[in-house]
């Protein structure tokens, strides 16, 4: 991503691989500069990590078989 100037589609990849991965320090620095400036990835990213918060509440409540 490194060159790559940053829009909505490649700033929602990154926010997905962060939760997989570790983002590189010019992933990162682009995603934040994205989202100083995009109230659309800002709300993305806040749904993305209250579904990722209720999954794990939800994974905690099911009986395991």
């Amino acid at each position: 991503m490194a060159g790559e100037s940053m829009n909505c589609r490649k700033a929602a990849e990154l926010m997905s691989q962060a939760l997989e991965r570790p983002l590189r320090q010019d992933e990162q620095k682009a995603l934040s500069h994205h989202l100083s400036l995009c109230i659309d990835c800002r709300n993305f990213k806040a749904q993305l990590s209250l579904l990722r918060r209720a999954a794990r509440v939800f994974g905690k409540s099911t009986p395991e078989k």
